[in-house]
């Protein structure tokens, strides 16, 4: 069996597991509750037990943990599988649902009822928390702990026969009122939920928890590492604890680690939530939300987030990670593989005056600067062109490298234009400028005088009008799940839309997919928004190196 040489802690448990011959084959699984769409915390986890899998020649399965009716859906099941898919990972042969073994479950909790280790408790939600006591706080039996199995059976049939409302009564654990660990004071094993489930419709009215069915699943699926993130670190003692009285055979062992956080975001699937109701974002698909499929729309790759993972690594240690990680990741990739072209996003017009106004000069660029077998594509030079209202100023200082009234510029890939005067409204704003070019520079440095500065342009005559989605944090405080009101440092001001010019002959390079307009950054097409908006509408995924985001 293959040994592999990463140094983190959970390849070293499988590698010591390996070597003494604990497990021939190795099994991970990857458990999402289909109540949202995966962000890129899942991400991380889709990562390790996939990649896991597939280092050691194992298996992957992917399972919904569908215990729970009222938020759970179909929709979110094909988004999880089109993420999975996206990312380029197989689970094993059939998706498997936790809804698949409900029989399953209620026979072992009955088992447990019988060894007198579960009882019916009639105390409300309120009452139980109140008795399970604080972390200073011994907790207190209920007063129903000690009902005889007969009464226990009998109950816990009726709330599968739905003779209870939700939250009359729950299954609890008989373990420890007074243990130091909170989760092992007598946890909540089943509960009664009357909504429609997607599968299993109204079928059963009562659930397992997560930490019933989650242990007993992994069992059921010969698991062999059921990795999870810390805050089910002291539940790992409850999943041994009824894999124990269940005497089951194939004894799954969880292992735990750090949880993703990342700068500018929650990845808090209820916090997320409340972002689409309130309208804040459009949805689990709004480019500004953590979510794959956000992150898709944006112009993420997939190998861009595996990339991530692999930077921030597996630990014990949860820490927040800086955004400028991930953008480092898909500005590295993005660098090999988008094609070049000019867009003009704040527009304004140049008139050449020593240019006839039927010239239209053919020039061909290159699609990457480095790798050639990119291909080339035709820009167009003539009277009229678009440059970005940024890259003119009347008066500026020193250090300004672009066009000014006294200072030339270079047109990327052509020639070198001077201002010969403006033209304002009434208002006092520059409607165009009139410049000329010098017609022996193409491709040429004069000798007579250095150039400072490149701008990028578009020519009228090949412009296609475009609209760009630039996005800015959703969050305008690094930790915005540190704070109590967290929607108080909402960035109101997170999507900004512009309107301006493309290059024409990037229509014939649409299904490449992934742009860098020079100055600019990073773009991707948004296909919705453009068939919403009968306007070729690109998403921007990321500013080039060295710009703010």
């Amino acid at each position: 069996m293959k040994i592999n040489k990463n140094k983190n802690f959970i390849y070293k448990i499988i590698n010591k597991d390996l070597k003494n011959k604990k497990y021939t084959k190795i099994h991970t699984r990857f458990p999402p509750e289909p109540n949202g769409f995966l962000h890129i915390g899942h991400a991380k986890s889709i990562y390790l037990n996939f990649k896991i899998a597939k280092i050691y020649n194992g298996k992957c399965n992917l399972r919904f943990d569908d215990t729970n009716p009222d938020n759970e859906s179909k929709i979110y099941v094909k988004s999880i599988q089109k993420d999975i898919k996206w990312m380029g990972y197989k689970w094993n042969k059939k998706i498997f649902y936790v809804s698949q073994y409900f029989k399953k479950l209620y026979k072992y909790a009955k088992i447990l009822i019988k060894k007198k280790l579960a009882y019916i408790d009639k105390l409300s939600k309120k009452e139980v928390k109140k008795y399970r006591g604080t972390l200073t706080q011994k907790g207190k039996n209920s007063p129903y702990r000690n009902q005889s199995v007969e009464t226990n059976l009998k109950l816990f049939k009726d709330m599968k026969n739905g003779k209870f409302k939700d939250g009359d009564i729950c299954l609890r654990a008989k373990i420890d009122m007074n243990s130091s660990n909170i989760v092992m004071r007598d946890p909540v094993l089943y509960r009664i939920k009357k909504n429609l489930h997607y599968r299993t419709k109204n079928k059963w009215y009562i659930y397992p928890t997560y930490d019933f069915s989650h242990c007993i699943s992994d069992s059921i699926e010969k698991i062999t590492h059921s990795l999870c993130s810390l805050e089910f670190l002291n539940n790992n003692q409850l999943y041994q604890w009824i894999l124990k009285n269940l005497n089951i055979k194939n004894h799954a062992k969880q292992y735990e680690f750090s949880r993703l956080n990342l700068e500018y975001t929650t990845l808090s699937k209820r916090k997320l939530k409340v972002l689409i109701q309130k309208k804040i974002i459009s949805g689990w698909k709004d480019p500004r939300m953590p979510t794959i499929s956000g992150l898709r729309i944006r112009g993420y790759t997939p190998q861009s987030i595996k990339n991530f993972c692999k930077k921030i690594g597996v630990s014990k240690k949860n820490h927040l990670i800086e955004f400028s990680l991930l953008e480092h990741c898909i500005r590295d990739h993005l660098n090999n593989i988008a094609y070049r072209f000019m867009a003009i996003i704040n527009p304004l017009k140049i008139i050449i005056t020593n240019l006839p106004k039927e010239h239209n000069q053919k020039i061909i660029v290159n699609n990457h600067p480095i790798y050639k077998n990119m291909g080339t594509h035709e820009i167009y030079f003539n009277k009229t062109i678009y440059i970005d209202k940024n890259d003119f100023k009347e008066i500026a200082n020193k250090k300004y490298r672009r066009l000014t009234m006294n200072q030339e510029v270079r047109l990327r890939h052509a020639y070198i234009i001077k201002v010969k005067n403006i033209e304002k409204d009434s208002l006092g704003n520059i409607k165009k400028i009139y410049c000329t070019y010098d017609q022996n520079t193409l491709n040429k440095n004069p000798s007579d005088r250095k150039i400072k500065g490149v701008i990028h342009w578009v020519s009228k005559k090949n412009a296609i009008l475009a609209k760009f989605r630039i996005f800015k944090h959703i969050f305008s405080i690094k930790n915005p799940d540190s704070q109590k009101n967290y929607l108080k440092y909402i960035n109101h001001k997170s999507i900004i839309i512009k309107n301006g010019f493309i290059e024409k002959s990037l229509i014939n390079h649409i299904k490449q997919k992934y742009f860098q307009f020079e100055r600019e950054g990073y773009f991707i097409i948004d296909k919705k928004e453009t068939f919403k908006n009968k306007k070729i509408t690109f998403n921007k995924t990321i500013s080039l190196k060295g710009k703010k985001h």
